[in-house]
């Protein structure tokens, strides 16, 4: 499915030009517009998801796993010092735009990126017990 009004499957399907990288038939990676650094990337499939909660897993396995594969290429191509591979969903995590997909984000020593969190203290058993009650709904 495509919706007439997403930017992102309007760029997937070639009616925005874009920086492409690579492109199959089911996605596509470009460089991002408004980078957050050199190098960065945006893998978006073509089918329309609105978040990962929508994306069957065949789909997320091929967007995964060609993750790996621009990774490596964007590290050799830029020499950054380490990546973050990034993916928001809902407007809570930062997703402005809902459409499923994945930000690969070249890392270099000292840049101002910030992709970061403020570490909570956490007690075993309390872990322990929410551990449980995630495992019961997999």
């Amino acid at each position: 499915m495509i919706k007439e009004d997403c930017i992102f499957c309007k760029i997937a399907k070639g009616d925005i030009p874009s920086a492409t990288i690579y492109e199959s038939s089911d996605f596509k990676c470009i460089l991002d517009v408004a980078p957050a650094n050199k190098g960065h990337a945006l893998i978006i499939p073509k089918e329309h998801s609105d978040n990962i909660y929508e994306l069957d897993a065949e789909m997320a396995a091929k967007v995964f796993s060609f993750a790996t594969i621009a990774a490596r290429a964007i590290k050799e191509e830029t020499g950054c010092d380490g990546l973050n591979i990034v993916q928001n969903n809902g407007e809570a995590a930062g997703q402005t735009v809902n459409h499923f997909h994945m930000h690969i984000i070249p890392r270099f020593k000292g840049d101002d990126v910030k992709v970061t969190w403020k570490q909570l203290e956490t007690e075993s058993e309390a872990q322990n017990e929410l551990a449980k009650a995630i495992k019961k709904r997999l």
